[in-house]
């Protein structure tokens, strides 16, 4: 079998180099397999990477590009941008199968023996060689980079038992091998480069360039088949390092990612990646039900995040803040459900409250006068993001007649003790918020009949009446009070 029919999904069966031949087997390097398996993909119209939305028209063309130059990868970007993600699906395009030689440390090709060994083993024994396969998900490694990894961990070291043994220094059976000797013919990732101390990444330069490594001087050559892969955020990002100019120059293709670049690809992404659906083992036997428009709020409030001066832009506002986020509000509802005793809840925008206790720590303020001001933030970034969403479904005018009915000292209750059916209740003591309240539900295509969504719905246009100065709202043991 040849290389491409090495991507069978049954294990070949070949167990001697001899009977590998017979199939017609002929070695590539990774990086044109990668590039082979690739094109096929393009022909096919296969998807390459499932589940990474938004990068279709941006990002997935520089990553074509630069496989189909061979080249090794750099993924450039902020936090919370599927850098990682990424890397780790990099191996699909590789073949399902290779042949390596059996009993040696790396993957060494049983045509083309890069290690003495392997050349010595070949030389006698012949065609009846040992060869062993190595599926791709075992030809992916992935070192995260740290000020404390040493070149022995990436590179390797000296063996100074084997050399007791008598073995020369210029022999490679006298090295423990590291990470990327024995990623031979695979894919090697370092997350986080600029963490890399300097003088390591200097190590990388031969590796980069000339596909060689050599240990602590001594003249031990490896030719490595590799594919190199990194991901780095910006580097005024951190004050901790940087990548050194000379090995940016030796990575082939520095690829930009971004965030979602509209509304409703963040909401497929925090959607698909929360955990939103509650059952399992510890099920609460609460269903829970998020209006769209309470996913629109949140991913609005993390947009607004990412463009706000009191924000630090550096650092940005990662993906994993909108998913935490809609999961606090599903949470939030679910806890509602659960001491209420009810099988359904709809959630309120009251649930966003709990936004702050999700969102801490994952927005960077630029000046932080005291510890209250990242709440403070979230608080003022969620009613804008009401207001900015509300206003793009109604009119906040309309409901003045609404607004003016609290001048005579109407307090409005909410909060997780009232219940659908309550807050419903109340709704009715209000003149013309029911009818408003199942206009616009009607408006956004939910049920106007359901109790649940009803006080949603009715508490969404209290809330936009709220952020647009029309109500004020105070808290008092657990509860909301909206008045005049």
């Amino acid at each position: 079998m040849k290389s491409s029919a090495a991507s069978s999904a049954v294990h070949p069966q070949a167990a001697t180099v001899g009977q590998l031949k017979a199939t017609g087997y002929h070695p590539v390097s990774v990086k044109e397999e990668l590039r082979r398996n690739l094109i096929r993909k393009l022909r096919t119209g296969e998807e390459l990477f499932p589940g990474i939305i938004g990068y279709r028209d941006t990002v997935v063309p520089q990553i074509i590009n630069g496989i189909l130059s061979r080249h090794d990868l750099l993924f450039l970007g902020l936090r919370g941008q599927a850098k990682t993600r990424i890397l780790r699906m990099l191996p699909s395009l590789l073949d399902e199968w290779i042949p390596v030689m059996a009993s040696i440390e790396i993957n060494d090709d049983p045509i083309r023996p890069l290690t003495r060994m392997g050349q010595r083993i070949i030389d006698e024994q012949g065609d009846d060689a040992k060869i062993e396969w190595v599926h791709r998900e075992n030809r992916y490694h992935e070192k995260l980079a740290t000020p404390d990894v040493t070149i022995a961990d990436l590179i390797g070291e000296i063996d100074l038992v084997k050399h007791a043994e008598g073995r020369y220094l210029s022999d490679e059976s006298t090295m423990h091998y590291g990470l990327i000797p024995r990623s031979n013919r695979g894919l090697f990732a370092i997350n986080e480069l600029p963490d890399l101390a300097p003088r390591i990444q200097v190590g990388l330069f031969n590796v980069l360039e000339e596909r060689d490594v050599q240990i602590r001087g001594y003249p031990i050559r490896l030719n490595l088949d590799l594919c190199l892969v990194f991901s780095a955020n910006p580097e005024d990002y951190t004050n901790r390092g940087r990548i050194v100019t000379p090995l940016k120059d030796r990575i082939g293709s520095v690829i930009r990612t971004h965030y979602p670049q509209s509304i409703e690809e963040g909401i497929e992404v925090s959607h698909r990646n929360a955990w939103l659906a509650r059952t399992g083992s510890s099920a609460s036997g609460v269903e829970v039900v998020i209006p769209p428009y309470l996913g629109q709020i949140v991913e609005q409030m993390v947009m607004f995040a990412r463009s706000s001066p009191n924000v630090s832009q550096a650092s940005g506002v990662s993906v994993r803040a909108s998913i935490c986020c809609i999961e606090a509000v599903c949470s939030n509802a679910e806890r509602r459900g659960i001491m209420a005793g009810a099988k359904r809840v709809v959630a309120r925008p009251g649930d966003l409250h709990h936004l702050i206790a999700a969102c801490r720590g994952k927005i960077e303020l630029s000046l932080a006068d005291d510890e209250s001001s990242e709440d403070k933030l979230i608080q003022s970034l969620t009613g804008e993001a009401v207001k900015a969403v509300f206003a793009e479904m109604a009119d906040v005018a309309d409901y003045q007649p609404i607004a003016e009915q609290f001048k005579a000292n109407l307090t409005f209750p909410s909060g997780d003790e009232i219940s659908d059916d309550e807050f419903v209740a109340n709704m009715e003591l209000v003149q013309g918020l029911p009818k408003a309240a199942a206009q616009l539900a009607a408006e956004l295509k939910l049920d106007a009949k359901d109790a649940a969504t009803l006080a949603s719905v009715g508490e969404f246009i209290l809330e936009a009446l709220y952020v647009n100065n029309r109500l004020t709202k105070y808290s008092r043991a657990g509860k909301a009070f909206f008045r005049k």
